[in-house]
């Protein structure tokens, strides 16, 4: 009776996922979406913990109330311009997690090999019970749950440190570069064969050493301006982490939840390279090939403008575009940009956003902050969609973008960023860049955009210059 209602509640649970992950893709669904999985979660962990083999129930408990305390506590503190941090430091626990359940079946393996019958506990008694053959399976399961693991453990982390600022974001290797991966994987090939054949704990920890490698290696050879492809990747690496540790474990949830995180990863890290015009397997080997030689010089100066006169330009335009980037998201601007778009339309101008694939720091970094701002969806267009209108739009407004509206990625072949494709706002009428002071973006990249004739800078904190802005719109 246990195991069938347990069986039903992951079916059911299964469901409300999948339903998550569908209603996710649009902002009008997505507040519904969340709430799906959060029943789908809150229904597999209590199936879970009353189904067979359930135990420790004290023990389980304390873990969910402090899991639960530590999550409420980051879900209220942590700013949405720290979220792609968070999302990389989330993944890494995941992955950590399949480290530690791949290294609990290999004990178990030994102990039931060795151990007293009356002493097994749940899994081991479902080792038990397994022939010859399935316990080498479930050993190839273990390694590439602990493989996997590793990778997304280390690459987490050094993901992490680069949003975060506290590793430096641009590309770096070690000597060997590309060599050194290859040796360390091909070294967890024959790990995986030396334990295979001999079940020995030494084999599986030299494959864990070499995982953490790759996955340091790999991540640290990813430069800044691919960083939103890396998160969407880590993504898909602890979904398959999951699955890993579903299989190991004879937990079908996990094992369909780690597919559909796993899958829905390398779909959307794929989609984001091709709006990037990179090669998915160049990134997720940590940037393997790309241009090379010297960029190109920037030449003239960047001229400012005042509120007064970014004031004039869009009371005398009949079009404008504004493009945000993480710059809005640092300065939780979007309120003040909601405010300055509802004044300019009820002037009778066309409004409209221009969304990059991979503005911010994560996939539908800005399409969030717009829609918590309340920004009509109908006005938030995707790059494909408004890109060739710009020649035709009297005033562009950049707040907080830099390698996203780059023409170097046009104009450079030799640019860290060449061949991406980019908002075109250079062609509008006339630009207007938000922006902080004269620094690069976090690709560490200079921007011909800034120099250009038709471009004004209008510099200071994104929200206290539009602030300044609102009451000369009228």
């Amino acid at each position: 009776m246990e195991f069938g209602f347990t069986t039903a509640a992951y079916v059911v649970a299964a469901v409300l996922f999948i339903l998550s992950l569908g209603g996710l893709s649009g902002q009008e669904s997505a507040k519904r979406a969340v709430w799906y999985g959060i029943a789908g979660m809150a229904l597999a962990v209590v199936a879970t913990l009353i189904g067979p083999g359930s135990g420790y129930w004290l023990l389980s408990l304390i873990l969910i109330a402090g899991g639960g305390i530590i999550g409420y506590q980051l879900a209220t503190r942590v700013q949405m311009t720290q979220m792609p941090e968070l999302v990389a430091a989330m993944h890494s626990l995941v992955g950590l997690a399949a480290v530690f359940v791949g290294y609990i079946a290999h004990f178990e393996i030994g102990n039931v090999a060795t151990g007293d019958p009356a002493l097994f506990g749940t899994f081991a008694e479902l080792i038990a019970k397994k022939t010859i053959v399935e316990i080498n399976i479930l050993r190839v399961e273990l390694v590439l749950g602990i493989f996997i693991g590793a990778v997304t453990f280390t690459g987490s982390v050094i993901a992490y440190g680069k949003l975060a600022g506290k590793v430096d974001s641009a590309a770096t290797k070690l000597p060997g570069g590309h060599l050194l991966n290859a040796g360390a994987g091909v070294l967890s090939l024959i790990c995986l064969v030396w334990y295979f054949n001999t079940g020995g704990f030494v084999p599986l920890f030299v494959l864990t050493l070499a995982a953490l490698f790759i996955g340091y290696h790999l991540i640290m050879g990813i430069g800044g301006a691919d960083m939103p492809v890396v998160v969407s990747m880590l993504n898909s690496y602890s979904g398959w982490a999951a699955a890993a540790i579903g299989f190991s474990l004879g937990n079908d949830l996990l094992i369909v939840v780690g597919a559909l995180v796993g899958s829905s990863g390398a779909i959307l890290s794929y989609i984001m390279c091709k709006a990037m015009n990179r090669s998915f397997i160049s990134v997720i080997l940590g940037g393997f090939g790309g241009p090379a030689g010297e960029q190109m010089a920037v030449e003239g100066e960047q001229v400012a403008i005042d509120a007064d006169g970014v004031a004039t330009a869009l009371n005398e335009a009949d079009s404008v575009i504004i493009i945000p980037g993480y710059g809005m998201a640092v300065a939780q601007a979007q309120t003040a940009v909601a405010e300055l778009v509802r004044k300019l339309r009820d002037k009778g101008k066309d409004v409209r956003f221009a969304i990059h694939p991979v503005a911010g720091r994560l996939p539908g970094h800005m399409n969030v902050l717009l829609a918590e701002a309340k920004v009509p969806y109908d006005i938030v267009m995707e790059m494909d969609e408004i890109n060739d209108d710009f020649p035709d739009t009297d005033v562009a407004i950049v707040i907080g973008s830099n390698d996203i509206v780059n023409p170097a990625a046009q104009d450079d072949p030799n640019s860290p960023i060449a061949g991406m494709p980019v908002l075109e706002c250079w062609k509008a009428k006339q630009v207007f860049v938000s922006k902080r002071g004269q620094g690069t973006g976090y690709s560490g990249i200079e921007n011909p955009l800034f120099f250009k004739d038709n471009t004004r800078m209008f510099y200071g904190d994104a929200k206290a210059s539009l602030d300044s802005l609102l009451p000369k719109i009228d």
